[in-house]
């Protein structure tokens, strides 16, 4: 009777606990919304180039303003627009950053392969039990990467960890064609003032049947210290003024991603990258919109 009694408030304390974790890990990713000075880090650590005539990337340090809005609040879903407010405070100019979308015991996957394709893979729900996938898109809410983890909290610490590949980023695919991949490790740690996002990323070249070969290493360490929401205020303006677009945009991204296919697509489209086409202003609504994605799509086997 004993031992009953004890694995019954065993099970009791388990049930107990559970909600509350996934409510700290919630509250841990919402407070990644708000207004902050970034800075943004990145140094190539380690080379591993046979070429004798090899050049590393420059250090790149910039720094700016960002607004990161909930959109999506959901019990197993958490959706977080990044908007970068540049120029003249008083007059400021502003630009749809980067978005991360936040998926609690999610099994699908699309797993970055190279060259603009994207390997759409399923998980076991065994392998994911407790963990929040993150989910990050492009300025036009096209894939980047995606990867799955636990949230930990301990010692005053929350943090989530994953590594995954990822297309190169913007400040390097327009200066790079020696490498393909870029293998991201990322950390995301709530601080004291904000949070960070720490990163040891490799830079892979990739061949189809061939081992990844490892070009260079880098560090990323970009920190987001909170300051007033009322400096962007511009942003947070910018976002209730164009949000029904941009709700359309992600339908639409959706249906394509909800097909469960590998997704291939176009690097340009009428020699305009597809974030051009987007933000034209002129380009609305649904009609305009979902056949301007749907072109950038090359292939989604069935």
């Amino acid at each position: 009777m004993k031992k009953v009694l004890i694995l019954g408030v065993l099970l009791i304390s388990i049930a107990a606990t559970a909600p509350s974790k996934r409510n700290d890990d919630a509250y841990a990713i919402k407070q990644m919304c708000g207004c902050f000075e970034v800075t943004f880090n990145f140094a190539e650590t380690f080379n591993y180039s046979q070429d004798s005539l090899y050049k590393p990337s420059k250090t790149k340090v910039d720094k700016g303003l960002e607004w990161a809005q909930l959109v999506t609040d959901e019990k197993d879903k958490i959706q977080i627009q990044h908007l970068l407010q540049v120029g003249d405070p008083s007059n400021p100019y502003i630009v749809k950053h980067w978005r991360q979308d936040w998926l609690y015991e999610n099994t699908d996957l699309y797993e970055y392969n190279a060259d603009n394709k994207w390997d759409f893979i399923q998980l076991d729900k065994k392998d994911v039990k407790g963990q929040w996938t993150q989910k990050v898109y492009q300025v036009d809410d096209s894939p980047r990467y995606e990867g799955t983890g636990t949230w930990v909290h301990v010692d005053g610490k929350s943090y989530w960890e994953n590594t995954t590949s990822a297309p190169l980023p913007r400040r390097e695919y327009t200066t790079r064609s020696d490498y393909n991949v870029t293998m991201r490790g990322n950390r995301h740690e709530i601080t004291d003032y904000g949070w960070v996002h720490d990163q040891d990323n490799l830079k892979i070249i990739r061949k189809e049947g061939q081992e990844d070969q490892i070009l260079a290493a880098e560090k990323g360490y970009n920190t987001y210290k909170r300051v007033d929401d009322s400096r962007c205020a511009a942003a947070a303006q910018w976002w209730k003024d164009n949000n029904d677009k941009w709700s359309t945009v992600r339908s639409k991204w959706d249906e394509v991603y909800n097909r469960n296919t590998d997704l291939h697509l176009h690097e340009k489209v009428d020699n305009k990258v597809l974030f051009k086409h987007l933000f034209d202003e002129e380009i609305k609504t649904k009609d305009q919109i979902d056949p301007i994605i749907e072109s950038f799509i090359i292939s989604n086997p069935k």
